[in-house]
């Protein structure tokens, strides 16, 4: 007997299959917001050097504001101020002609800096200075999260299929919250990169168990709907991103303020169930039958909880032990696990890189940095939505293939296109986007189809992982504009084209039930 056709029987999406998805969606709410934090918290205010070194004179204490910075601050070509440099001397002479200064002696900031705090009430970089020599360390923030981010969904995969789903997330929950708060109170920036390092390591659990969680409860039917719920729920929480952002300026209360709706996750996860598969092919039969007997009562079929006996669910898995711990070494043990590993690992590497590539390379719409976010967020939106069609009218396979294809032809086309053609860019960068926003939405949902129940969690661990490399390398890949301008399209072009192709190997997983033991995936 079959899982799904238990699922058949007491409704595999009725009230118990949409309290679960509620839940993680509330959840799953916060994350983009923690994955695109740097964003605000570590923007880079206009600034100029702190010239009150220079006070030092009651001429120069009587001039005006305007003034004081006119003689004490270098004009760069664009007509800005230097961020980085004064002058050695107050140069009064600027105040009757706007004479050459070139042969005019600067010096490093003396003093610090002076901020702008028009758009941010505060932000890590004003606090701590991360300007000038110091940029670097504020350019490292995004990464540090991530590499915490990459170990972290090797760990919770792991945990999740050794000790269940269930613990798993709540596990990820309470320490990703303690950590995020934590990093709001952070008194010096290495102590910030620490507290964000295991923010990121601690919340990617929530990424990878909540998707599973959905998709081993759902039945066939609705996994698709399933899964671009929970990608929407990204999408969504992207752009409330944007407007809790520009009303809360001020960078330790907007850790707070995103990290918040994770207290709530915490109080609802008492009526989060652990995973009824995961417990079947773990050999906890009992606990198994407890709650599907709990989904039949809430979806209304209690008729037909005689199916639930221990020793019908006994017979659903009885090719593999139920006592075997399983690891990531699993995943390479056998020939057909071996490739299928391979191929989504780089999989998840082309659509992360070129997701985040097409993302950090878009030309900005000339307005405020949070409306070009909202703009962003919601331009996923329909590339979701048509997903939602896709995935059952012509496959995940095509689906993902598609989506990757014409992402790498939006990139292909950027080459050819003029620079000074701006409008026509960034209009087809957009719509890149979108097409790489829907093979993300694919491929979440694809994978964890492909994976048996038994290895499903170290799975999208390891995918989760390659995924985070890919985002890693995306900066990278846009540093290459100084060996040629179009490199950077041409290399993302052709990363977007080899997904395509490795995605074209993968077996398709329409209508068909989950394997639940790696047994199921050497005969197929």
């Amino acid at each position: 007997m079959k899982f799904e056709n238990l699922l058949t029987d007491i409704n595999g999406f009725g009230r118990f299959q949409k309290m679960i998805v509620t839940i993680n969606f509330l959840a799953r709410f916060t994350l983009p917001c923690h994955f695109m934090l740097t964003i605000f918290v570590a923007a880079t205010p206009a600034h100029h050097c702190d010239i009150s070194s220079l006070d030092d004179g009651a001429f120069f204490r009587n001039l005006s504001q305007k003034h004081r910075i006119l003689v004490s601050i270098p004009v760069q070509q664009d007509g800005t101020l230097s961020s980085c440099q004064m002058f050695a001397e107050p140069q009064y002479h600027l105040l009757l002609s706007s004479s050459n200064i070139s042969d005019v002696e600067t010096v490093p900031c003396q003093k610090g800096w002076v901020y702008d705090n028009a758009t941010f009430r505060s932000t890590i970089t004003s606090q701590w200075d991360l300007v000038c020599d110091q940029r670097g360390k504020n350019k490292a923030t995004a990464t540090i999260f991530f590499i915490g981010v990459m170990f972290g969904a090797m760990f919770f995969g792991s945990l999740s299929d050794r000790f269940g789903r269930r613990i798993t997330l709540l596990v990820s929950y309470v320490s990703g919250t303690l950590f995020a708060i934590a990093s709001a109170f952070s008194t010096t920036y290495m102590m910030f990169a620490v507290l964000r390092f295991f923010t990121g390591f601690c919340i990617t659990g929530i990424v990878i168990v909540s998707t599973v969680l959905n998709v081993e409860w759902v039945d066939i039917e609705h996994r698709k709907l399933a899964g671009v719920i929970d990608s929407l729920s990204w999408t969504f929480g992207n752009a409330a991103f944007a407007v809790i952002a520009y009303f809360i300026t001020d960078w330790r209360w907007l850790i707070l303020s995103v990290t918040s709706p994770l207290i709530l996750a915490i109080i609802s996860w008492r009526w989060m169930p652990e995973s009824a598969r995961w417990l079947i092919a773990n050999g906890k039969l009992d606990q198994a039958q407890i709650y599907l007997k709990k989904c039949a009562k809430m979806n209304g079929t209690e008729e037909f909880t005689h199916t639930l006996e221990t020793e019908a669910l006994s017979t659903i898995i009885v090719t593999e032990k139920k006592d075997k711990t399983y690891s990531y070494l699993d995943l390479i043990r056998t020939p057909k696990m071996r490739k299928l590993a391979l191929s989504t690992g780089v999989l998840w590497f082309c659509v992360a890189s070129s997701f985040y590539g097409i993302s950090l390379n878009i030309a900005g719409f000339g307005v405020s940095i949070y409306l070009t976010h909202f703009i962003y967020s919601l331009v996923e939106l329909p590339a979701k939505l048509s997903v939602y069609y896709l995935l059952d009218k012509i496959g995940r396979r095509n689906t993902e293939v598609g989506a990757l294809l014409l992402s790498g032809l939006c990139l292909g086309i950027n080459i050819v296109i003029p620079k000074d053609m701006s409008v026509a860019r960034t209009v087809v960068a957009v719509i890149g986007k979108g097409f790489a926003s829907a093979s993300f939405a694919t491929v979440v949902l694809y994978s964890s189809e492909l994976f048996p129940t038994v290895v499903r969690q170290n799975g999208m661990g390891y995918n989760s992982s390659m995924a985070r490399l890919g985002v890693a390398v995306a900066p990278l890949i846009l540093l290459l504009d100084e060996v040629w301008k179009e490199l950077p399209q041409a290399v993302l072009f052709s990363t977007a084209v080899i997904g395509g192709i490795v995605a074209r190997t993968l077996p398709e997983t329409r209508n068909r039930c989950l394997p639940e033991t790696i047994g199921d995936i050497e005969q197929n």
